[in-house]
C-alpha cells in the first residue's frame, strides 16, 4: 500500500530527469517521501516533459515486484523487490538492491528473507510483497517487510542484523514503512486482530517497546507510515490507524493524545506544519483533517482545527506547500485548500487513478498516475 515511483518489473529512473544524476542525487532522499518525510524536494532545473526517449537518462528491468519507493544517498539508489523463487512456486526471495545512480548498474543485491508462499497471507491487487520503503540513516539501510521481518544492512550490502521481533497477521499484505527516531526504528503493525506501534533498537533489532491501540472497529487494519514531529521542544511519533490517530512518546511508546474518526485501511502519511497535523482517515469515505498536537488524552472534541471531505484521498499522501494543502484523490481529482482553515481554493480533475503521492520540487507539483502518466 506504500506509494512509489518504482512499479512492477521495470523502473524508469525519472529521478535523473535533469540530465545528470549528480544534480538531483546531491539531495539525499533517505526515507518514504524524502528526508523530512513530507514530499518536498530542493532539486532545481527539472523538466516538465518526459517520455520513453525524452528526458530519461536510463531504464533498468528489476526482477520480481516491488511497490517500495527508491531511496537515494550519495548517488546510490536502494530499493526492495520480491523475486519469485521459480515459475511455479509462490515462494519469494525478499531482496534489497543497490544501484548506481549514474547508469543504473547493479552494485549489489542481497536476499534479506525467504518468504514461504504457502503460509504467506494473500495480498491486495494494488499491493506487493515488497511495499514498505527502506530508510537510510547513519551509514545503514533499514529494510522492513512487515510480518516477514526487519533488517539492518550497511551501505556495502553486509547484513548487520535480522529480526522477526513483531509477529502479526496482516490484511491485504504489508505497507507501512519504518521511521528512525534517535536509536529506535518505529513502525506500525495494524493487522487483522491486533493493532500496534512498535520500536526496535536500530543497532540490534531487539524490541524496545510495543503499544497496543485500544480501539474497537469492525475493520481494524491500516498501512500508515508514522511521522516524527516536534511539539514544544519534545518529539512525538504521529501514527494513524483504523479509527484513530495518536501522538506517542518515542521514549516509551506511551500515547500522549488521540483523535478518533471513522475509517480503516489508512494509507496516507501525515504532514505537519503551522502547528497542525494533516491527515486523511482512510476507507470507506475519507475525511481530511487538521489536528493541533498539543493536547493530552482523547482530544477529538477539542483539538481538531477543521475537517473536509471534498477531495480527501484514500491512498496518496498530502502535500503542504506554504499556506496551501494539496490533495489528490484516488480518482484523480486535485484539491488545493487553505492549510489553516480547510477552505477549498480550487479543484481540478487530472484524469487517471492515483496511489502515488505528489512531490513538490522547483516550484512545481509532480504527480504520477497508476497508468504511468506524469503530470
Amino acid at each position: 500500500m506504500n506509494q512509489s515511483f518504482a512499479t512492477a518489473r521495470v523502473i524508469a529512473m525519472l529521478a535523473t530527469l535533469s540530465g545528470t544524476c549528480h544534480r538531483l542525487c546531491a539531495e539525499d532522499w533517505t526515507q518514504f517521501r524524502g528526508a523530512a518525510g513530507q514530499g518536498i524536494s530542493a532539486a532545481t532545473g527539472l523538466p516538465v516533459e518526459w517520455g520513453p526517449e525524452k528526458n530519461v537518462a536510463w531504464k533498468l528491468a528489476i526482477p520480481g515486484e516491488g511497490w517500495s519507493s527508491p531511496v537515494v544517498q550519495d548517488g546510490r539508489i536502494y530499493l526492495t523487490a520480491a523475486v519469485p523463487a521459480d515459475g511455479e512456486s509462490e515462494d519469494r526471495s525478499l531482496q534489497l538492491i543497490c544501484l548506481d545512480g549514474d547508469d543504473g548498474a547493479v552494485i549489489w543485491s542481497r536476499e534479506i528473507f525467504q518468504q514461504d508462499g504457502e503460509s504467506s497471507p494473500r495480498i491486495h491487487t494494488k499491493n506487493s510483497h515488497a511495499s514498505p520503503t527502506p530508510v537510510i540513516h547513519d551509514g545503514y539501510v533499514y529494510v522492513h517487510f512487515g510480518h516477514q521481518g526487519t533488517s539492518c544492512v550497511d551501505l556495502d550490502g553486509k547484513v548487520i542484523w535480522k529480526a522477526k521481533a513483531v509477529e502479526y497477521r496482516p490484511v491485504h499484505g504489508n505497507g507501512g514503512s519504518p521511521v528512525v527516531v534517535e536509536d529506535l526504528l518505529v513502525f506500525s503493525t495494524d493487522g487483522a486482530k491486533e493493532q500496534k506501534l512498535n520500536a526496535l533498537n536500530r543497532h540490534t533489532g531487539e524490541l524496545v517497546w510495543q503499544t497496543k491501540r485500544d480501539i474497537e472497529r469492525p475493520k481494524k487494519f491500516a498501512f500508515c507510515t508514522p511521522l516524527v514531529i516536534n511539539v514544544d521542544g519534545q518529539p512525538q511519533v504521529v501514527s494513524p490507524g483504523a479509527g484513530m490517530v495518536g501522538g506517542y512518546d518515542p521514549a516509551d511508546g506511551k500515547e500522549i493524545w488521540r483523535v478518533e474518526y471513522d475509517g480503516y485501511s489508512v494509507v496516507p502519511r501525515p504532514v505537519f506544519g503551522h502547528g497542525l497535523v494533516f491527515l486523511s482517515s482512510g476507507f470507506d469515505s475519507p475525511t481530511a483533517m487538521a489536528i493541533r498536537p498539543t493536547g493530552k488524552g482523547n482530544v477529538t472534541e477539542t483539538h481538531v482545527a477543521w475537517t473536509q471531505k471534498r477531495g480527501a484521498p484514500h491512498s496518496p499522501s498530502m502535500l503542504l506547500v506554504g499556506d496551501e494543502l494539496y490533495m489528490i484523490s484516488d480518482r484523480g481529482v486535485a484539491t488545493c485548500a487553505d492549510a489553516k482553515t480547510g477552505e477549498i481554493h480550487w479543484q481540478e480533475r487530472l484524469g487517471g487513478r492515483y496511489s502515488a503521492s505528489p512531490i513538490y520540487a522547483d516550484g512545481k507539483i509532480y504527480c504520477l498516475s497508476e497508468e504511468g502518466v506524469g503530470i
